[in-house]
């Protein structure tokens, strides 16, 4: 069933600060009718910079393309493990070339997904392998999807990501794992988990994460914070994120976005980004 479409709430125009959308799938279908509105409305909210971030072969030709149309986007590319049967030689030099355009940043969304399994273990292992070590090739950052697979995830991380922009996306892992996660030097991003009422743990890594370690997102057009959860999700709410964080470490909301912006631009080369912060 199609997500609803209600006006997002986030933060007065007037009010919020510059934030950047670090995870959004602004191709999809489910913004066919009004994806220019959702952009419009997202910039007013303060999102000053968009990733939009491709799962297979299709959705990172479409995400490079509106990096190309909109000078506040950049693109990953990338084949999640749902599509990990999608990871061939000749798809990955597709993602190769994909990766040449100068507005792609990372290669993602990749990694396990151990809760719906709708691809082979083995398959997601391999699919991940390759496009890790096609990371390193490139010396691109990658952004992770890890869902119910934490101790394969991190293992296959040591063993092929030496030397990687790492970037755990919609964390799923308990402060304990946030930690070795830092440890081994990689970056957080936290999105509308954080709000809900049974998302304590998400809070809990909230909370004990430095923020220049530390990205916000939404993952749109899926998990829409509260008090939105159920309908569709925006690239606007991404102030609300913003603002349960500020209220999870008992920081003024500016001091988030802005920090985050900044860990959010260098973690994945957003050139450009704080000349238009700036003017």
């Amino acid at each position: 069933m199609r997500p609803e479409t209600a006006e997002p709430e986030s933060l007065k125009p007037e009010t919020a600060p510059p934030v950047v959308e670090t995870h959004c799938h602004l191709d999809l279908e489910a913004y066919a009718g009004d994806r220019r509105e959702v952009i419009r409305r997202a910039r007013q909210a303060g999102v000053v910079g968009f990733v939009n971030v491709g799962f297979n072969l299709e959705s990172s030709v479409r995400s490079v393309a509106l990096a190309r149309e909109h000078p506040d986007f950049w693109a990953a590319v990338g084949i999640h493990p749902h599509d990990a049967r999608e990871a061939s030689p000749e798809a990955l030099a597709r993602l190769r070339d994909l990766s040449a355009e100068a507005r792609v940043v990372a290669i993602g969304e990749i990694g396990l997904d151990y809760y719906r399994d709708l691809s082979p273990r083995p398959e997601q292992r391999e699919a991940f392998r390759r496009q890790l070590r096609l990371a390193r090739e490139l010396r691109k950052p990658v952004i992770i999807h890890d869902r119910d697979a934490h101790d394969e995830v991190l293992k296959i991380l040591e063993e092929e990501a030496a030397g990687l922009t790492v970037v755990l996306h919609c964390f799923s892992g308990d402060a304990a794992m946030a930690a070795r996660c830092l440890e081994m030097g990689y970056f957080i991003a936290l999105g509308g988990a954080v709000t809900f009422g049974n998302g304590q743990r998400a809070r809990e890594v909230a909370a004990m994460m430095p923020l220049d370690r530390l990205l916000l997102e939404t993952d749109s057009p899926y998990l829409s914070p509260d008090p939105c959860r159920g309908q569709r999700n925006e690239p606007a709410r991404v102030a609300l994120v913003a603002r349960k964080v500020a209220e999870v470490k008992g920081m003024d909301v500016a001091r988030v976005a802005r920090d985050t912006t900044r860990t959010a631009a260098r973690a994945l080369g957003l050139s450009g980004l704080a000349a238009r912060r700036s003017g």
